[in-house]
């Protein structure tokens, strides 16, 4: 079991919903958090304690920053959360050359970049006998790439792909690399698409009972949630 209390903890999309629900439990659970994302309105209207820090992860330097703030707010770095992605559809020779960049330097690059540049303070926890963990989101797409989402579905499968790599390559270091990858979730991110419209979708999961699976695989030391981890219990 990983104790969140006095853990310090990065929350990248903490201004989304699911990302804010997250925020939410870590806090409740003892964990000090940074709290980043591009809307500042959202995080603060979270009312967490914390550190607030609206930031654009599509730029390269960002990570360097977050990982520098985190250590000057807390003195280490025990955890990062990165709930942050963007969507769009549309069929892969449709999509513009725009949109491809920021999918990639969203959903892939920015979590690569994150754990680059917390590598170091987080193996230093795992030395100090914590548990330190580094969460990423490359959802079912990743599992199963989709028509009229192929652009996004290789960013968030190449995701996918470094995250299992680097967990073995971290194992030792003993420091934890963990993917989720639920089904559609009810957040609202298909409406702000950065290009193209959803084709219609089945009702997604509840983005509470997400978070909460999250979370418990954080504290039980999982280290894979594929999307059939997350069976959300039947009404009756």
């Amino acid at each position: 079991m990983t104790s969140l209390t006095g853990s310090s903890i990065l929350v990248c999309g903490a201004s989304g919903v699911l990302g804010g629900e997250i925020a939410r439990l870590l806090s409740a659970a003892g964990a000090r958090l940074v709290l980043t994302g591009r809307d500042r309105d959202q995080l603060e209207a979270l009312e967490l304690p914390g550190i607030t820090l609206p930031a654009d992860l599509s730029d390269p330097s960002t990570p360097d920053t977050l990982v520098q703030r985190t250590l000057e707010a807390y003195g280490t770095l025990d955890g990062i959360v990165n709930a942050s992605g963007v969507v769009a559809f549309g069929a892969a020779s449709e999509v513009s050359e725009d949109t491809l960049e920021t999918l990639f330097a969203v959903n892939t690059l920015a979590p690569m970049r994150l754990l680059r540049a917390a590598i170091a303070p987080l193996t230093a926890s795992a030395e100090a006998g914590r548990e330190p963990f580094i969460l990423t989101l490359s959802g079912v797409v990743s599992e199963v790439p989709t028509a009229n989402m192929a652009a996004y579905s290789a960013s968030k499968a190449g995701l996918a792909a470094w995250t299992k790599a680097t967990g073995r390559e971290l194992r030792r270091a003993g420091v934890r690399v963990l993917d989720a990858r639920p089904g559609h979730t009810e957040t609202g991110l298909v409406s702000r698409a950065l290009e193209g419209t959803a084709p219609k979708l089945a009702p997604g999961l509840d983005p509470v009972f997400v978070a909460r699976r999250i979370v418990a695989a954080i504290v039980g030391g999982e280290r894979d949630l594929p999307s059939a981890a997350f069976t959300e219990p039947s009404a009756g």
